[in-house]
């Protein structure tokens, strides 16, 4: 499905006809990381003749189309006083048909930068998300879309107003192909979860769970189907694996009998890393931003962690107070931020310098300025 509205453009003519930033280097010439004072899509223009389908990931919270102002101290106001332009973080003022064509050219961008193995998370509130997904569908595909994920971003509140409470926004998460970087993320067991899912302990006192040995479809070749131990596996079902592994984990004490003969495979809590996170998170917004909307670091981190690798590219062009940055540069990942507010820029300038340098994590980076 594709969205229609009147000021939209073809791809094409994004691509051909966004003006290339002018970028100076303030200092850091020559360092992997970058941190860029622009307009994020004429700078990415320029990006792209140097870092086309090499960005391994890329996270972003862009406006959400909110009709106001945002101030350091994360007061917000509907329009920006002139008397105190001094302390405006961001302006948020492009909303509705404007605002999709002005996110729909930034994607553009985004998808050409990303490698193969990439992918994007893009954060966004319920307000807006659903017509952000229509033109993630469009770029990435709908077949690339993997997770609406649900992000509680804040504890309960009591607004006295005819609605649900609304502790949550959405992060959208989509990738360039089938390859991408996937590192499996485990949450650990909470001692309810242990207490639950590995209810039985063995004589060693080790708690664990039985799973079946058998699986779903028939197999025509291999041993999948044979008779073990006297026994086959259901109609319509299969050996998860061959007879004679079946053997070895029976002879090593893995395999438990039921009382009818049936027999399933133990699953030992101590061999588990912990439990797949699933696409309701919590991770809440920092109570004293220094910056509005500032996100979670360990959001970020686990994010990070999840779809690139050490040494990938990890890249941001609504860097606001850096949160990506930060979480790539800890993690041993090169970086790519982008902002064209001053305050954000001295934001994470200032974090950036604070970072304690280590022998294989010395902060570096090379900052440019539009002009």
């Amino acid at each position: 499905m594709i969205i229609y509205y009147d000021n939209k453009k073809q791809k094409e003519e994004i691509l051909k006809n966004t003006p290339e930033a002018k970028l100076k280097i303030i200092f850091g010439r020559g360092s992997r990381n970058k941190l860029i004072c622009a307009d994020n899509i004429s700078a990415m223009k320029i990006l792209l003749n140097d870092y086309s389908g090499r960005v391994d990931l890329v996270y972003i919270d862009p406006p959400f189309a909110t009709n106001g102002c945002f101030r350091i101290g994360n007061e917000r106001t509907s329009t920006i006083s002139s008397s105190n332009d001094d302390d405006v973080a961001y302006s948020d003022t492009i909303v509705g048909d404007d605002f999709l064509e002005f996110l729909r050219e930034r994607l553009i961008f985004l998808r050409e930068l990303l490698s193969e193995r990439g992918s994007i998370y893009l954060h966004i509130d319920c307000k807006i998300g659903h017509y952000v997904k229509l033109i993630m569908d469009e770029i990435f595909g709908r077949d690339m879309f993997k997770n609406d994920i649900t992000r509680i971003k804040c504890n309960p509140k009591n607004f006295n107003r005819k609605a649900f409470g609304n502790i949550k926004d959405s992060i959208l998460f989509y990738s360039k192909s089938n390859s991408l970087i996937w590192n499996n993320p485990q949450i650990s067991f909470s001692e309810d979860d242990k207490m639950r899912l590995f209810k039985k302990i063995d004589s060693d006192g080790r708690r664990y769970t039985t799973v079946p040995l058998h699986a779903p479809g028939e197999t025509i070749k291999g041993n999948t189907n044979k008779t073990w131990k006297g026994i086959k596996p259901p109609k319509g079902r299969h050996w998860r694996t061959d007879p004679d592994n079946l053997e070895e984990l029976d002879k090593h004490g893995i395999i438990e009998w039921s009382e009818n003969g049936i027999p399933r495979k133990k699953i030992f809590l101590d061999n588990k890393d912990g439990k797949k996170m699933q696409d309701i998170w919590e991770f809440k917004d920092p109570q004293y931003p220094q910056y509005p909307t500032e996100k979670s670091l360990d959001l970020l981190k686990f994010i990070i962690k999840a779809s690139s690798n050490e040494g990938g590219l990890v890249f941001d062009c609504f860097a606001g107070s850096g949160t990506t940055l930060i979480a790539a540069q800890e993690l041993n990942r090169n970086w790519i931020g982008i902002d064209k507010s001053e305050q954000a820029i001295k934001i994470v300038r200032k974090k950036l310098d604070n970072l304690p340098n280590t022998l294989f994590n010395k902060v570096e980076y090379e900052f440019l300025k539009q002009i």
